[in-house]
Order: structure tokens, then C-alpha cells, then sequence
């Protein structure tokens, strides 16, 4: 598959590395440009652009950066074809996104992204940290494979999906339509908790829409306490733990 992905982040990194590895026809871009790229990203197949290529002839975009550069991608993804899959991968944090207020307000953030960019998308690799996605990858059909939350509107965007989901070494769940995504947002029992096939169900209807927020600010608030900042992502077993205690 032909895939574009904006965002050299913790998360935008190893799905580079992860689909190029898997067969994928990749091209990456970042704000910086591609010549600020890693030669290690592009170790396994993927190529280095700018935002502008790594949008043209493509049948996938992934977009992994921050909430708040939505709008300004928005004008490009509007040209983009209906039938390209657009996959969002970011989570509202206030501390680093600004307050967005119809998000403060209630508005599923996976709709408010749609919102911004006038077209459907869906939502996929939010609800695992970076470290356990770059380093807990498993074959299909091991049976502590971690499972992932995948929700769109379309069901040409959910195929889509749950294909690379796989091809990134997790196994994905339908967590069904954009409305219900505010199940995997953070503060969610199913964000970031490395859950198996199996038990990513229960962890979705147990999940209580109006006590996320506290639950995802005071997770940040530890992180700053433990790691010293707001910007160093824990490692995988620590990350894991803490937000265990916190969401489920």
C-alpha cells in the first residue's frame, strides 16, 4: 500500500520503520523538511519528502502530530482524494495543545479532528505509549500480543486499518464509530494499558466519559513529577503501570 505519514514523533517514527519494514510503500514528512529526517528512519524502506509529496499518490495518510497543527494541514488533506484513508493518531493534552474549547467542552476529539478537516477519518495507535508500540511489536497469533482501539465511520477506512494495525504488530479491536472513540481517549481504561485481544472489550464499556479529563491530568501531572517535564515519554513497563493504577 502506498502510505503518506506526517510526524517523525515517538509514534510517527516506528510506524515508518514498522510498515516500511512490512512491505508498505512509505514516504515521511515533518515540519522541518526532509532533510532534517534520520538516515535510521529510512533504514527500512521508506523515503524522506516534503508534506506536499508525502501527500500525493497515496491510498493512506497517517497524521502524527499534535492536536494543535490539525488546522494547519487541514487545507492540504482537503485535496486529498475521498478514497484516501486518513488515520489520526493524536491525543488532546492541554498542557501542549492550548485549551480547545468544543473539546473542553465535550466534543469527541476524534470528531473534532474530522471537524477540521472536513472529511472522515479514522482513529488508530492512540491508545498505545511510544515505547510499548516501538518495542512490544508480536507476530499474528501470539497470545500476548497487545491489541489496539481502531474507530472510523467507513468501513473502507476501518479495512484499511486493522490491516496495517496488524502489519505494525498489534492485533486491532473495532472499537466501532468516531462517536464512541472518546472510549480510547486518555484518562480511557483501554488508553495505553497494553491490553490483549481479549480484554480490550471490557476496558471499553468500563469506561466513564465524564472522569477521563481528571484521570488524564493527573497521569501527566506524575509523569511531570516522576520524569521532570512534560515532553519525556516513560519507558513501557513503568508508563504502563502507572496509568493501570490510574484508569482501570
Amino acid at each position: 500500500m502506498k502510505i503518506g505519514i506526517l510526524g517523525t514523533g515517538h509514534i510517527g517514527k516506528t510506524l515508518v520503520m514498522r510498515l516500511s519494514a512490512a512491505g508498505h510503500e512509505v514516504k515521511v514528512a515533518n515540519s522541518r523538511g526532509p532533510d532534517t529526517i534520520e538516515a535510521e528512519l529510512l533504514s527500512t524502506g521508506a523515503r524522506a519528502v516534503t508534506t506536499e509529496v508525502a501527500l500525493t499518490d497515496v491510498e493512506a495518510v497517517i497524521l502524527s502530530i499534535p492536536l494543535n497543527r490539525i488546522r494547519d494541514i487541514a487545507p492540504l488533506i482537503a485535496a486529498l482524494s475521498e478514497d484516501v484513508t486518513v488515520i489520526d493518531t493524536s491525543n488532546y493534552y492541554p498542557f501542549r495543545d492550548d485549551k480547545i474549547e468544543p473539546i473542553e467542552s465535550g466534543q469527541v476529539e476524534s470528531l473534532w479532528v474530522a471537524e477540521q478537516l472536513g472529511r472522515p477519518i479514522a482513529k488508530a495507535w492512540n491508545a498505545i505509549g511510544s515505547a510499548s508500540l516501538a518495542s512490544k511489536y508480536k507476530p499474528a497469533g501470539a497470545p500476548d500480543r497487545i491489541a489496539i482501539p481502531v474507530a472510523a465511520d467507513r468501513e473502507q477506512d476501518r479495512r484499511v486499518v486493522m490491516t496495517l494495525v496488524n502489519d505494525t504488530g498489534l492485533d486491532a479491536f473495532d472499537a466501532g464509530s468516531l462517536a464512541n472513540s472518546w472510549r480510547q481517549q486518555p484518562g480511557a481504561p483501554v488508553y495505553c494499558t497494553d491490553l490483549t485481544y481479549a480484554e480490550i472489550a471490557s476496558a471499553l464499556e468500563a469506561a466513564e466519559r465524564d472522569r477521563l479529563p481528571k484521570r488524564r491530568d493527573l497521569g501527566v501531572a506524575v509523569m511531570q513529577e516522576r520524569l521532570g517535564d512534560g515532553t519525556t515519554n516513560p519507558d513501557e513497563d513503568w508508563g504502563v503501570r502507572l496509568v493501570r493504577a490510574i484508569n482501570m
